[in-house]
């Protein structure tokens, strides 16, 4: 894996997927790492009632993540423009402490939450009931 840091994570690669992770040390203890999965999937506002109704049927068939949309800020700003979204991967995962065992934990989580994403994302745009947005 290949990671660069990025202003207040890091983005690690891995062949051709990247995923975005974030920490933050948790007031009980431990740290709280997010991990964001840009899909490179963007859908209008027009579009979702049945992109909303898309994702959570998808969701419930995910254990290691959920995908979210996330509002994307224009270049140029335009009133009449409809407003874009970005659909994400995200997981969060706690880990008591930063020991060999936990980073392995925290790599095979990384390992399945993009497998598991990616995998559920081209089995519905590639389905024969593919998803349109």
């Amino acid at each position: 894996m290949t990671v660069e840091a990025v202003e207040d994570g890091a983005l690690i690669q891995d062949g051709e997927t990247r995923v975005a992770l974030f920490a933050e040390s948790d007031h009980q203890g431990g740290v709280i790492v997010r991990l964001h999965l840009d899909l490179d999937l963007y859908v209008e506002e027009d579009s979702l009632p049945d992109i909303l109704m898309g994702m959570n049927l998808m969701n419930q068939g995910l254990d290691y993540g959920a995908l979210n949309l996330d509002p994307v800020e224009p270049d140029e700003p335009d009133e009449d423009a409809p407003l874009t979204f970005a659909v994400l991967g995200r997981s969060v995962l706690w880990l008591p402490d930063l020991g060999v065992a936990e980073l392995d934990r925290l790599r095979e989580h990384l390992r399945r939450f993009e497998a598991e994403v990616t995998e559920s994302v081209e089995r519905t745009l590639h389905g024969s009931r593919g998803m349109s947005a």
